[in-house]
């Protein structure tokens, strides 16, 4: 039997969805009702999760979003993204314990580790404070009291009274390539996540955090966030990737990655570097396409083929231990619905059970 593997497609809440990359489509803004298409699309065409991303400067608040939504959903998880230090822990907490309860125990958790609106602050200390947050969250949402004399935190307090539906924290999906990043993943993740690079690279950081993990006597499940152009010939699919940036003026794009709060971070850099390595047609390795990351900070690469190139793809992927997907195509709709319709049905998929 094929191993099981999560599939989750992403939601554009952070006016990140376009026809065409650097021209802005007003009907493609992010708004609660075209975010929540994409989310009812996901679920309609079979994905495990979606998720909900965040930003300061862009689009919609990802808990007020979750909060409406949520009632609307039948079976699919959301995976909510949480700024570490924009929520005091014990209400973040309680928030999460809340929307848990509305989608019937399908909340997941992205954590992560961005500097605050208007404040930049060095990398080991804003990872200290998101191992804080995540040890906190955690031991109040499984039900423990915290009394704690942190670096960045200092409080005593009992778990609130809403629990989640299981009555434990819900899993923590965590991403980031420097050491420090690398630590608190292998320290407090469930599932790490990581951006697109070659093969080889995926293979080696799964084997480097697979290690540090056991170095703690933990284990780590692992996701890669990645773009997908599909379509019923390769030759369609390269047309299409081309066009969606034919129109990008670079210096737009550069404007557009900027925006972010992670735009400085080792990860965004290392997404600039897998550019820098592509041939003239901007692939890096076969069906791996760099030219998405011009216009936009983060994930910058896309799966690109007909159904059973991107099939194959993910089944490589699979096979160097990745067990949970996040995919976006543009615009965000549309791609879903294809991918739906010419991949999904060719993966054996599911939720991720997390045993931690």
């Amino acid at each position: 039997m094929a191993q099981a593997v999560e599939m989750s497609w992403f939601a554009a809440l952070c006016d990140d969805d376009y026809v065409q990359l650097g021209v802005p489509d007003p009907s493609l803004a992010s708004s609660y009702r075209h975010c929540a298409d994409i989310v009812h699309q996901a679920e309609a065409s079979g994905f495990d999760n979606v998720l909900l991303p965040s930003g300061y400067d862009l689009g919609i608040d990802t808990t007020a979003f979750a909060a409406a939504v949520a009632p609307t959903l039948e079976r699919i998880r959301l995976l909510v993204a949480v700024r570490c230090g924009e929520s005091w822990p014990p209400q973040l907490a309680r928030q999460l314990a809340t929307l848990d309860q509305l989608l019937g125990g399908r909340l997941t958790v992205n954590i992560i580790s961005s500097d605050l609106p208007g404040q930049s602050l060095a990398s080991a200390p804003r990872y200290a404070r998101t191992s804080e947050v995540m040890e906190i969250v955690r031991d109040l949402l499984d039900g423990r009291p915290v009394a704690r004399d942190g670096e960045h935190y200092q409080l005593a307090v009992d778990p609130p009274r809403l629990a989640t539906v299981s009555g434990r924290c819900p899993p923590y999906y965590f991403g980031g390539l420097s050491d420090v990043a690398r630590d608190v993943a292998a320290s407090a993740a469930d599932v790490y996540l990581m951006w697109p690079d070659t093969e080889p690279a995926v293979a080696a950081l799964v084997a480097d955090l697979r290690s540090r993990a056991e170095a703690r006597g933990r284990t780590l499940r692992f996701g890669y966030r990645v773009h997908v152009v599909v379509r019923e010939t390769e030759a369609e699919a390269r047309r299409a990737a081309a066009h969606l940036v034919s129109r990008l003026d670079d210096q737009v794009g550069a404007a557009t990655r900027a925006r972010s709060l992670d735009s400085a971070s080792v990860g965004v850099s290392a997404q600039s570097a897998l550019r820098e390595q592509a041939d003239g047609d901007g692939y890096v390795e076969p069906g791996l396409w760099t030219g998405i990351g011009r216009g936009r900070s983060g994930c910058g690469a896309a799966i690109v083929g007909d159904p059973e190139q991107v099939l194959a793809k993910l089944h490589r992927y699979i096979e160097l231990g990745i067990d949970a997907f996040i995919l976006s195509g543009y615009p965000h709709l549309d791609e879903c619905r294809r991918f739906g319709e010419l991949v999904l049905p060719g993966l054996d998929h599911a939720p991720l059970s997390i045993d931690r």
